[in-house]
């Protein structure tokens, strides 16, 4: 492992053209829970699929019920030290961007700059109406919803209010994965951070920084499908692995 986080330490020596795509690894360390993992939400409670949520009023108040059970904990979560790292990195100009499938916001609250963060899968710290896209906080849905469980409604347009993240069923956002994409081409060392690397097409990113001459990084704690094709695979916790190799 010592000589692995060596040979990193020098591989970002030599690059200048950093993408990091991270996944719920990542925060974890910050108390955020993986949904995906044993036990965690969605073994609990059936995702609600898009489709549902836009045809059905339970659905969405399900959706909103919770949402705000779980901003007790997303609102306390800080950056740990694996964001520090990334964002260390960043501000030495080493990485450009950082492309992620996580809806918690805590790159940006790192210091990395929104514009040069690619939410592939939202963001859960606001919410927009999905005809006219007006961003809306949520201070002003949780006043809507808490008067009886009232469903927001745009006050531009009358349309359905939801937070900003993709569900299951929804279409991807296609600026966000043109800009993945664009980034992966241009990478010369990409690093794949605590994601499983089983949902796609988000999965698909980190192949084609490979195919297109990138070295491939996986940091994760558990194996993952393209572990073959990367040229390290680092096993650890998120935090202290990455904070090793940029403080070496």
């Amino acid at each position: 492992m010592e000589k692995k986080l060596v040979e990193l330490k020098e591989l970002i020596g030599r690059s200048d053209r950093i993408v990091a795509f991270t996944g719920a690894g990542i925060s974890t360390e910050s108390g955020i829970p993986d949904f995906r993992s044993p036990g965690g939400l969605w073994e609990k409670n059936r995702p609600i699929d898009f489709s549902e949520f836009m045809s059905s009023e339970e659905a969405r108040r399900e959706s909103w019920r919770r949402k705000f059970a779980m901003d007790s904990v997303l609102s306390n979560a800080k950056p740990n030290s694996g964001h520090l790292a990334l964002s260390s990195l960043y501000r030495a100009g080493k990485m450009k961007t950082v492309i992620t499938q996580n809806i918690d916001g805590l790159h940006q609250d790192s210091g990395i700059a929104d514009s040069d963060v690619v939410e592939v899968h939202g963001n859960t710290t606001y919410a927009k109406c999905l005809d006219c896209q007006d961003r809306v906080t949520l201070d002003s849905v949780r006043q809507v919803f808490e008067n009886n469980e009232n469903l927001p409604e745009c006050k531009l347009c009358g349309g359905i209010i939801k937070t900003a993240t993709i569900s299951f069923g929804q279409a991807m956002p296609v600026e966000e994965m043109r800009r993945a994409e664009a980034a992966a081409l241009n990478a010369d060392l990409f690093m794949a951070i605590g994601s499983s690397l089983v949902v796609y097409p988000a999965a698909d990113i980190p192949l084609i920084a490979k195919q297109n001459g990138a070295i491939l990084i996986i940091v994760n704690r558990e194996p993952t499908p393209l572990d073959t094709y990367a040229d390290f695979v680092l096993r650890g916790e998120i935090g202290d692995t990455l904070d090793a190799v940029t403080k070496m």
